[in-house]
């Protein structure tokens, strides 16, 4: 029995959906942003339509572009990088915890109202229940960390320094950029749903630039459009 296309109760074409939550997600933009992009191409609709879109089909993409990835690859269970971000969600801080690999896929987004031990083992807990227990995990110096890890009896595996964690701060500024594009947040399911979302489009066009030559880069990105493309077809 073939499964129904999500589409198939809109007018506006699968194409034009799909460019719409992906300039939205991927690159800093607001809503409006979006929807005069769309206009010099010739496509009305309203910035409503986009925020619309993006909350119905940004999930299933992110759903099916993790599905795709995981079948492909093996989960990378060398080494991860931990990090935490501060979220304000109508004036109260929150935090974003973030699991990278050694080439800086993104592995787990999870947000917390606190940033102790309960907090950091429930994060690992759900990392690791998803892609295994890695060899070596590089933290800051939160001592969260450390608690946490010594209750999983992993603690041996951890290590900190001064710039070994480079890899998942810089990881963090993509994100960074489009907080501040949308003016914040405003709740906290929605900054686990939109950072979720934003971690598989950041995988699957995260094509390391400056790592590569212009034609393998050219090549990677090609790939992942038509990758992109192909989501949601039946």
């Amino acid at each position: 029995m073939t499964r129904r296309s999500p589409f198939r109760y809109f007018k506006t074409s699968q194409e034009i959906i799909r460019l719409a939550v992906m300039l939205y997600v991927r690159f800093p933009l607001s809503l409006r942003n979006v929807e005069d992009l769309l206009h010099e191409r010739g496509v009305d609709v309203s910035h409503e339509a986009v925020r619309y879109w993006w909350h119905r089909f940004g999930p299933m993409f992110a759903s099916e572009i993790r599905k795709r990835r995981i079948s492909g690859m093996k989960s990378s269970q060398w080494r991860w990088h931990l990090d935490e971000m501060f979220v304000k969600i109508n004036g109260e801080r929150h935090y974003l915890w973030r699991a990278v690999d050694h080439e800086g896929e993104v592995l787990e987004s999870f947000v917390t109202k606190a940033r102790d031990k309960k907090a950091a083992l429930k994060f690992l807990r759900k990392a690791m229940r998803k892609h295994g227990r890695p060899k070596s995990i590089i933290t800051d110096r939160l001592r969260s960390y450390g608690a946490a890890l010594k209750e999983l009896g992993i603690v041996d595996s951890q290590e900190t320094g001064r710039w070994l964690n480079n890899r998942a701060e810089n990881s963090l500024l993509p994100f960074r950029r489009r907080e501040r594009a949308m003016l914040r947040f405003r709740r906290m399911r929605s900054l686990q749903k939109f950072a979720a979302v934003h971690a598989s489009f950041y995988n699957s066009f995260n094509s390391e630039r400056s790592l590569t030559s212009r034609s393998n880069f050219k090549l990677n990105r090609a790939a992942a459009l038509a990758e992109w493309r192909g989501l949601c077809v039946e």
